[in-house]
């Protein structure tokens, strides 16, 4: 649902805009210093971008699924360390304040997360709990009106600058499995809270992730989200589902914009006299990579709109997600044998991208996640 066409087209133009006269030109000066500088940053805060899917109550722009899936789809054009630096903010660190929150929790830390003052990290994934995240060990025992924090976190993002977190923790060691996790907000200062060193990863330089550790971190009982034990890992769940969403676009965009590059080297590139885009098997490529792109993005925009109606997306959140990302790194492919030997070199933004894009496969859920998602919902509604 787009609730103003005029209004959202002057947001997607000047997104469209901050993306092609600052954030491409700077993509190689944030990987060569793994950071995002600070004067971006301050961009990023003047123009609301940490606080788009925030209500507009809070401080934020309160876009719809439909326009933040619109939004990303400009975002995903430039290196996903900048989408990822206020991502955080936008999806899995505030939606669950947003839908589960008590009125003191988003009071107090909304407006902060849509004006960017604060980051958010979402803490789920631990060292033996990835895709089996009902199986976290982290604990939080209630002692006197607190809880105490117990575990670790691993592959955190936005841990290292983070003001808050959303932790996942086992409030209840005696039933196993989901029911026994709770959510809490426990702010970054709190005493007990040690943050390991960022991760070296294979790409995505400048988003950062770490390990989290929680050392008898002590946090009162109104940090417990919703003020209610047991529902974290259901409150985990609808994060993730707008999640695949997002980051699906951002698959979509991305690789529109590795089309973009191999198309124009294509045109630009010349063999046996001729531009290599003139030869049909290069063609070939370019037509398989825009048809997929066109799927996705359709896919994306139909789950969106359902989402919009109040429609249960699961299954649909799910296909996109592990369409639009597995297309991504199909296409990165294609573009680095466009380029040829250039694709190999880290002077063309091809060799980046295809590195970075295969982050999206495995985060918000692997593409094994999905298709289980995807399998289970077909036979439970086949019942």
């Amino acid at each position: 649902m787009i609730r103003d066409q005029e209004t959202m087209q002057i947001l997607l133009d000047s997104i469209r805009s901050f993306v092609n006269e600052e954030l491409i030109p700077r993509e190689e000066e944030v990987a060569e210093s793994d950071d995002i500088p600070e004067d971006i940053v301050t961009q990023m805060r003047d123009m609301g971008l940490f606080g788009l899917t925030i209500p507009e109550e809070f401080g934020g722009l309160g876009v719809t699924m439909e326009e933040e899936v619109n939004i990303a789809f400009e975002l995903g054009r430039t290196s996903p360390a900048f989408r990822s630096y206020i991502g955080t903010n936008n999806g899995i660190g505030s939606i669950g304040i947003l839908v589960d929150g008590t009125d003191e929790q988003k009071t107090n830390y909304l407006p902060r997360l849509a004006s960017g003052d604060i980051l958010s990290s979402f803490c789920l994934t631990e060292p033996d709990s990835g895709s089996d995240a009902a199986s976290l060990r982290t604990t939080a025992v209630k002692d006197g009106n607190d809880y105490l924090i117990n575990g670790t976190k691993r592959y955190i993002t936005n841990a290292p600058h983070a003001g808050i977190f959303t932790v996942m923790a086992r409030t209840n060691v005696e039933i196993k499995g989901a029911k026994g996790i709770s959510a809490f907000i426990v702010e970054a200062n709190t005493p007990g809270i040690t943050i390991g060193k960022r991760d070296k990863k294979m790409g995505q330089k400048g988003a950062h992730t770490a390990d989290v550790i929680f050392d008898n971190v002590r946090v009162p009982a109104n940090a417990l989200i919703g003020e209610q034990e047991g529902v974290g890992f259901k409150t985990a769940m609808k994060v993730l589902d707008k999640g695949r969403l997002h980051i699906a676009a951002i698959a979509v965009g991305a690789a529109e914009r590795i089309l973009d590059d191999s198309l124009r080297f294509a045109m630009e590139r010349k063999q046996f006299g001729t531009p290599i885009a003139e030869f049909q098997l290069i063609q070939g490529m370019l037509a398989d990579s825009k048809a997929e792109i066109y799927a996705a993005r359709c896919m994306v925009l139909d789950a969106a709109r359902k989402r919009d109606d109040g429609q249960n997306v699961s299954t649909e959140a799910s296909c996109a997600k592990m369409f639009a990302t597995e297309m991504c790194s199909r296409v990165a492919d294609r573009g680095v044998q466009i380029h040829g030997g250039a694709g190999y070199i880290s002077e063309y933004a091809v060799e980046r991208f295809y590195r970075d894009v295969r982050l999206f496969r495995l985060y918000e859920g692997t593409t094994q996640i999905q298709q289980v998602i995807i399998s289970r919902n077909m036979i439970r509604n086949a019942q």
